[in-house]
Protein backbone atom coordinates (compact mmCIF):
# COMPACT_ATOMS: atom_id res chain seq x y z
CA UNK A 1 0.00 0.00 0.00
CA UNK A 2 1.68 3.22 -1.04
CA UNK A 3 0.76 6.44 1.39
CA UNK A 4 -1.72 7.74 -1.41
CA UNK A 5 -3.29 4.85 -0.31
CA UNK A 6 -2.56 5.12 3.16
CA UNK A 7 -4.12 8.83 2.98
CA UNK A 8 -7.45 8.38 1.03
CA UNK A 9 -8.18 5.31 3.52
CA UNK A 10 -7.60 7.62 6.37
CA UNK A 11 -9.59 10.50 4.65
CA UNK A 12 -12.44 7.85 4.02
CA UNK A 13 -12.47 7.26 7.53
CA UNK A 14 -12.73 10.80 8.64
CA UNK A 15 -15.15 11.48 6.20
CA UNK A 16 -12.96 14.00 4.78
CA UNK A 17 -12.50 14.83 1.30
CA UNK A 18 -8.63 15.51 -0.52
CA UNK A 19 -7.71 18.87 -1.15
CA UNK A 20 -4.61 18.68 -4.06
CA UNK A 21 -2.76 21.89 -4.89
CA UNK A 22 -0.36 21.89 -8.12
CA UNK A 23 2.73 23.60 -7.78
CA UNK A 24 5.46 23.74 -10.19
CA UNK A 25 8.92 22.83 -9.60
CA UNK A 26 11.65 25.09 -8.85
CA UNK A 27 9.24 27.86 -9.99
CA UNK A 28 10.85 30.26 -9.95
CA UNK A 29 13.34 28.44 -7.69
CA UNK A 30 13.31 25.30 -5.16
CA UNK A 31 13.70 27.38 -2.19
CA UNK A 32 10.09 29.11 -3.09
CA UNK A 33 8.39 25.68 -3.93
CA UNK A 34 9.52 24.21 -0.84
CA UNK A 35 8.41 26.95 1.32
CA UNK A 36 4.82 27.03 -0.25
CA UNK A 37 4.90 23.04 0.22
CA UNK A 38 5.63 23.76 3.68
CA UNK A 39 2.95 26.44 3.74
CA UNK A 40 -0.03 24.60 2.34
CA UNK A 41 0.44 21.56 4.54
CA UNK A 42 0.10 23.74 7.23
CA UNK A 43 -3.03 25.83 5.72
CA UNK A 44 -4.66 22.07 5.14
CA UNK A 45 -3.53 20.64 1.95
CA UNK A 46 -3.97 16.78 2.13
CA UNK A 47 -1.17 16.00 -0.84
CA UNK A 48 0.54 17.53 -3.09
CA UNK A 49 0.96 17.73 -7.04
CA UNK A 50 4.48 18.41 -8.50
CA UNK A 51 4.56 19.22 -12.18
CA UNK A 52 7.94 18.46 -13.71
CA UNK A 53 8.88 21.44 -16.69
CA UNK A 54 8.57 20.66 -19.97
CA UNK A 55 9.27 22.27 -22.87
CA UNK A 56 6.81 20.81 -24.58
CA UNK A 57 3.56 21.07 -22.71
CA UNK A 58 0.78 18.47 -22.73
CA UNK A 59 -2.63 19.72 -21.96
CA UNK A 60 -1.48 22.86 -19.18
CA UNK A 61 -2.64 26.19 -20.47
CA UNK A 62 -0.79 29.15 -20.37
CA UNK A 63 -1.08 30.28 -16.85
CA UNK A 64 1.32 26.55 -16.23
CA UNK A 65 3.05 27.13 -19.03
CA UNK A 66 4.58 30.38 -18.10
CA UNK A 67 5.19 28.23 -15.01
CA UNK A 68 7.32 25.75 -16.56
CA UNK A 69 9.30 28.34 -18.64
CA UNK A 70 10.35 30.49 -15.44
CA UNK A 71 11.16 27.20 -13.87
CA UNK A 72 13.21 26.05 -16.72
CA UNK A 73 14.62 29.69 -17.41
CA UNK A 74 16.01 29.61 -13.55
CA UNK A 75 17.72 26.45 -14.54
CA UNK A 76 15.45 23.48 -13.24
CA UNK A 77 17.10 20.22 -13.35
CA UNK A 78 15.43 16.65 -12.83
CA UNK A 79 17.90 16.57 -9.63
CA UNK A 80 16.42 19.09 -8.20
CA UNK A 81 12.76 17.58 -8.40
CA UNK A 82 14.47 14.62 -6.38
CA UNK A 83 15.73 16.71 -4.05
CA UNK A 84 12.40 18.40 -2.96
CA UNK A 85 10.99 16.57 -0.49
CA UNK A 86 13.53 16.35 1.64
CA UNK A 87 13.12 20.20 2.20
CA UNK A 88 9.56 19.56 3.38
CA UNK A 89 9.87 20.30 7.50
CA UNK A 90 9.69 17.52 9.75
CA UNK A 91 8.09 14.16 9.52
CA UNK A 92 4.83 15.97 11.22
CA UNK A 93 4.83 17.84 8.29
CA UNK A 94 5.54 16.25 5.31
CA UNK A 95 2.48 15.65 3.24
CA UNK A 96 2.57 13.02 0.35
CA UNK A 97 4.20 13.96 -3.10
CA UNK A 98 2.99 12.89 -6.39
CA UNK A 99 4.76 14.36 -9.23
CA UNK A 100 2.93 14.89 -12.56
CA UNK A 101 5.87 14.25 -15.33
CA UNK A 102 5.27 13.73 -19.38
CA UNK A 103 5.74 9.73 -19.79
CA UNK A 104 8.69 10.54 -22.40
CA UNK A 105 10.65 12.06 -19.45
CA UNK A 106 10.01 9.04 -16.96
CA UNK A 107 11.12 6.57 -20.46
CA UNK A 108 14.13 8.45 -20.75
CA UNK A 109 15.17 7.92 -17.41
CA UNK A 110 14.20 4.20 -17.43
CA UNK A 111 11.14 3.41 -15.55
CA UNK A 112 12.85 1.35 -13.05
CA UNK A 113 15.48 4.01 -12.63
CA UNK A 114 12.42 7.08 -11.71
CA UNK A 115 10.76 5.38 -10.06
CA UNK A 116 13.01 4.17 -7.63
CA UNK A 117 14.59 7.75 -7.59
CA UNK A 118 11.24 8.99 -6.44
CA UNK A 119 10.57 6.40 -3.84
CA UNK A 120 14.04 7.38 -2.37
CA UNK A 121 13.63 10.76 -2.76
CA UNK A 122 10.28 10.55 -0.56
CA UNK A 123 7.45 10.76 -4.02
CA UNK A 124 4.05 8.67 -3.10
CA UNK A 125 3.22 8.28 -7.17
CA UNK A 126 3.62 10.01 -10.64
CA UNK A 127 0.51 11.41 -12.39
CA UNK A 128 1.09 10.62 -16.09
CA UNK A 129 -1.23 12.65 -18.03
CA UNK A 130 -0.20 11.56 -21.53
CA UNK A 131 0.41 7.78 -20.75
CA UNK A 132 -1.95 5.64 -23.29
CA UNK A 133 -3.55 2.63 -21.28
CA UNK A 134 -2.41 0.37 -23.74
CA UNK A 135 1.24 0.91 -23.06
CA UNK A 136 0.54 1.49 -19.58
CA UNK A 137 1.89 -2.00 -18.81
CA UNK A 138 5.29 -1.97 -17.86
CA UNK A 139 5.02 1.11 -16.00
CA UNK A 140 2.67 0.03 -14.27
CA UNK A 141 4.49 -3.10 -13.04
CA UNK A 142 7.15 -1.28 -12.00
CA UNK A 143 5.09 0.78 -9.79
CA UNK A 144 2.83 -2.26 -8.21
CA UNK A 145 6.38 -3.73 -7.63
CA UNK A 146 7.52 -0.77 -5.82
CA UNK A 147 4.71 0.44 -3.91
CA UNK A 148 4.43 3.49 -5.98
CA UNK A 149 0.85 5.24 -7.42
CA UNK A 150 0.48 4.97 -11.04
CA UNK A 151 -2.14 7.83 -11.72
CA UNK A 152 -3.51 8.12 -14.87
CA UNK A 153 -6.24 10.36 -16.52
CA UNK A 154 -10.05 10.11 -17.59
CA UNK A 155 -11.47 13.47 -19.50
CA UNK A 156 -15.23 14.35 -21.04
CA UNK A 157 -14.48 12.34 -24.16
CA UNK A 158 -13.13 9.03 -23.11
CA UNK A 159 -15.55 6.20 -23.76
CA UNK A 160 -17.04 4.53 -20.71
CA UNK A 161 -15.44 1.09 -21.61
CA UNK A 162 -12.07 3.00 -21.69
CA UNK A 163 -12.92 5.06 -18.62
CA UNK A 164 -13.18 1.16 -16.91
CA UNK A 165 -9.65 0.12 -18.16
CA UNK A 166 -7.92 3.15 -17.26
CA UNK A 167 -9.59 2.88 -13.59
CA UNK A 168 -8.39 -1.11 -13.76
CA UNK A 169 -4.70 0.65 -14.63
CA UNK A 170 -4.43 3.06 -12.15
CA UNK A 171 -3.58 2.78 -8.78
CA UNK A 172 -4.01 5.61 -5.81
CA UNK A 173 -6.30 7.44 -7.62
CA UNK A 174 -8.06 8.25 -11.13
CA UNK A 175 -7.64 11.54 -11.94
CA UNK A 176 -11.05 13.02 -13.83
CA UNK A 177 -10.63 15.72 -16.00
CA UNK A 178 -13.52 18.37 -15.76
CA UNK A 179 -13.54 19.44 -19.18
CA UNK A 180 -12.44 19.27 -22.52
CA UNK A 181 -9.05 21.40 -23.12
CA UNK A 182 -6.38 22.59 -21.60
CA UNK A 183 -6.14 23.23 -17.80
CA UNK A 184 -6.93 26.86 -16.54
CA UNK A 185 -9.88 28.18 -14.06
CA UNK A 186 -13.26 28.34 -15.30
CA UNK A 187 -16.49 30.53 -14.58
CA UNK A 188 -18.64 27.05 -15.07
CA UNK A 189 -17.86 23.11 -15.14
CA UNK A 190 -19.62 21.08 -17.12
CA UNK A 191 -23.65 20.95 -15.70
CA UNK A 192 -22.99 16.83 -16.66
CA UNK A 193 -19.57 16.62 -14.83
CA UNK A 194 -21.28 15.16 -11.30
CA UNK A 195 -23.16 12.46 -13.06
CA UNK A 196 -20.36 11.48 -15.46
CA UNK A 197 -18.22 10.94 -12.18
CA UNK A 198 -20.81 9.16 -9.88
CA UNK A 199 -21.30 6.87 -12.88
CA UNK A 200 -17.63 6.04 -12.86
CA UNK A 201 -17.20 5.77 -8.71
CA UNK A 202 -19.95 2.75 -9.38
CA UNK A 203 -18.15 0.86 -10.84
CA UNK A 204 -14.95 1.35 -9.35
CA UNK A 205 -13.05 1.34 -5.34
CA UNK A 206 -10.50 3.76 -6.61
CA UNK A 207 -10.82 7.37 -4.83
CA UNK A 208 -11.86 9.96 -7.91
CA UNK A 209 -10.34 13.16 -7.60
CA UNK A 210 -11.33 15.97 -10.14
CA UNK A 211 -9.13 18.58 -11.89
CA UNK A 212 -9.48 20.97 -14.10
CA UNK A 213 -10.88 24.46 -13.95
CA UNK A 214 -10.91 24.92 -10.96
CA UNK A 215 -11.56 28.30 -10.03
CA UNK A 216 -11.95 29.29 -6.25
CA UNK A 217 -14.06 27.97 -2.91
CA UNK A 218 -17.26 28.50 -5.04
CA UNK A 219 -16.00 25.86 -7.52
CA UNK A 220 -15.00 23.43 -5.07
CA UNK A 221 -17.65 23.46 -2.79
CA UNK A 222 -19.66 22.51 -5.99
CA UNK A 223 -17.56 19.61 -6.86
CA UNK A 224 -16.82 18.75 -3.07
CA UNK A 225 -20.04 16.29 -2.68
CA UNK A 226 -19.05 13.82 -5.31
CA UNK A 227 -15.62 13.91 -5.41
CA UNK A 228 -13.01 12.29 -3.24
CA UNK A 229 -10.72 14.85 -3.79
CA UNK A 230 -10.21 18.45 -5.58
CA UNK A 231 -6.94 19.34 -7.72
CA UNK A 232 -6.09 23.20 -7.85
CA UNK A 233 -3.50 24.14 -10.36
CA UNK A 234 -3.95 26.83 -12.55
CA UNK A 235 -5.73 29.24 -9.79
CA UNK A 236 -2.52 28.25 -7.41
CA UNK A 237 0.05 28.93 -9.80
CA UNK A 238 -1.38 32.20 -11.01
CA UNK A 239 -0.83 33.37 -6.97
CA UNK A 240 2.97 32.49 -7.48
CA UNK A 241 3.19 34.29 -10.21
CA UNK A 242 1.79 37.61 -8.97
CA UNK A 243 4.06 37.16 -5.89
CA UNK A 244 6.21 40.65 -5.10
CA UNK A 245 8.82 37.85 -3.32
CA UNK A 246 8.92 34.34 -1.68
CA UNK A 247 7.33 35.29 1.82
CA UNK A 248 4.59 36.67 -0.12
CA UNK A 249 3.74 33.77 -3.03
CA UNK A 250 3.51 31.71 0.74
CA UNK A 251 1.41 34.08 2.16
CA UNK A 252 -1.13 34.28 -1.06
CA UNK A 253 -1.20 30.43 -2.04
CA UNK A 254 -1.77 29.26 1.94
CA UNK A 255 -4.65 31.65 2.18
CA UNK A 256 -5.92 30.25 -1.19
CA UNK A 257 -5.37 26.65 0.02
CA UNK A 258 -6.74 28.03 3.75
CA UNK A 259 -9.88 29.23 1.85
CA UNK A 260 -10.30 26.21 -0.47
CA UNK A 261 -9.89 24.21 2.76
CA UNK A 262 -13.03 25.77 4.66
CA UNK A 263 -15.17 25.59 1.19
CA UNK A 264 -14.64 21.63 1.09
CA UNK A 265 -15.01 20.94 4.60
CA UNK A 266 -18.12 22.97 4.55
CA UNK A 267 -20.14 21.40 1.70
CA UNK A 268 -23.19 19.34 2.03
CA UNK A 269 -22.22 15.34 1.78
CA UNK A 270 -23.30 13.92 -1.02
Amino acid sequence: MSKVDELFQRLRDDGRKALMPFITAGDPDFETTAAILNGVKAAGADLCEIGVPYSDPIADGPVIQESYQRALDHGFRLDGLFDLPSQVRGADAQLPLVTMASYSIIYRMGLRQYVQRAIDAGYAGAIVPDLLVEEAGPLSKVCSELGFSLVLLVTPTTSRDRQIRIAESSTGFLYFVSVTGITGERAALPETLGENVRWLKQRTDLPICIGFGISGPETAAQLAPVADGLIVGSAVVRRIAAAADRDDAVKRVSQFVGELRTAIDSAPVA
